[in-house]
């Protein structure tokens, strides 16, 4: 039974994530960037620039203490807290007065074409940033080393600026693994209909993607709706400066959004090929059955006829009467299936 989390004053992380918490803490301005990694929150807070960005990494849930002390440094309220330690919380934007609140999913690889969803939750403020993730994961390296070698001069411009990099990757992750599963299926649809008719094993295929589309879809559509928080006029944490890259973060977006529309009729359209395919081939069945049940239908009929006990037949006493019979059944069985052929049917 779920428990109302309302009534609860105790944090407890809500998951399978058996990763210890670290931090990760990257501080830069226009003229330096420092990296520090620790476990202790206390050693980490000493190393927090006034003058600059700060953006810590918390890596694995477990240490609930931890967490509550990094939050409580930066004023984040109880009840985000708490959806921060349930890693199974829905996708969701929120505007609060010091600080945005984007809690989304990332689709980590666990076996071919399937996934797994792993929470990221971010925090902005007004300079500094927090991202929380259950497991260590490679998927800021790219973001650091940008910091670390200035690129697009990202040093000199404010932390809602690398909130928008931060959802650019993850929407970038999203669109990586749809274009992958839009080939992917586009290939599987030729293959379906070259082998129409042919035995085919592609449900396992089929139904593998049907979850991979479902899972990006309950992490993508609740944002259609909720991005808009981040671009009202009166959130005073996105400046004016990083609006045009918010705007890109949504048109990837949107991308996504097409994408999963075109997955999901190239989805439709593969389980239809499936079922007609199968359809198809017990017709194919059916039909060779049939012929050769009509193949021995004259052949049954003469041998019901000889088959009857009457003593005044001539055939059974013709010396070659045995002979004559296999070479009559032989020639219509024969007839039938030259028959067959000329109409196509075989």
């Amino acid at each position: 039974m779920t428990r109302n989390n309302l009534l609860d004053e105790k944090l407890k992380y809500i998951g399978d994530s058996r990763t210890p918490t670290h931090l990760h803490l990257c501080t830069y301005n226009s003229d330096h960037v420092e990296f520090h990694t620790d476990k202790d929150f206390e050693q980490v807070t000493s190393c927090l620039r006034s003058d600059g960005i700060n953006w810590l990494q918390i890596h694995g849930l477990q240490d609930t203490d931890t967490i509550q002390q990094v939050c409580n440094h930066f004023g984040i309220d109880f009840l985000v807290i708490q959806d921060i330690l349930n890693a199974r919380h829905l996708t969701k934007i929120e505007q609060h007065d010091d600080y945005n609140v984007v809690i989304i999913k990332l689709l980590v690889a666990k076996e071919k074409n399937e996934y797994e969803a792993h929470q990221l939750s971010i925090i902005q403020g007004c300079n500094y940033v927090l991202t929380f993730v259950e497991k260590d994961t490679e998927f800021f390296n790219e973001i650091s080393s940008a910091i670390k070698q200035n690129v697009l001069k990202v040093r000199s411009r404010s932390a809602d600026f690398l909130l928008s990099v931060i959802l650019n990757s993850v929407m970038a992750s999203f669109m990586s693994i749809l274009s992958t599963m839009e080939d992917e299926l586009e290939d599987m649809e030729e293959n379906l209909l070259d082998a129409l008719g042919t035995e085919t094993s592609g449900v396992e295929d089929i139904q593998m993607y049907r979850r991979s589309y479902r899972l990006i879809k309950k992490t993508v559509m609740p944002l259609k709706e909720q991005i808009n928080a981040l671009f009202r006029t009166n959130n005073n944490l996105i400046s004016d400066d990083s609006r045009p890259f918010f705007n890109d973060v949504n048109d990837h977006l949107h991308f996504i959004l097409q994408s999963l529309e075109t997955c999901r009729d190239i989805l439709s359209a593969l389980v239809d090929l499936y079922l007609s395919n199968n359809d198809l081939r017990m017709n194919n069945i059916m039909k060779q059955l049939t012929i050769v049940s009509t193949l021995f239908i004259p052949l049954t009929f003469f041998a019901g006829i000889w088959g009857m006990n009457f003593k005044l037949m001539p055939e059974l006493d013709w010396h070659y009467g045995y002979a004559m019979a296999w070479g009559l059944m032989l020639l219509i069985a024969l007839i039938v299936f030259l028959y067959f052929k000329r109409k196509k049917w075989y």
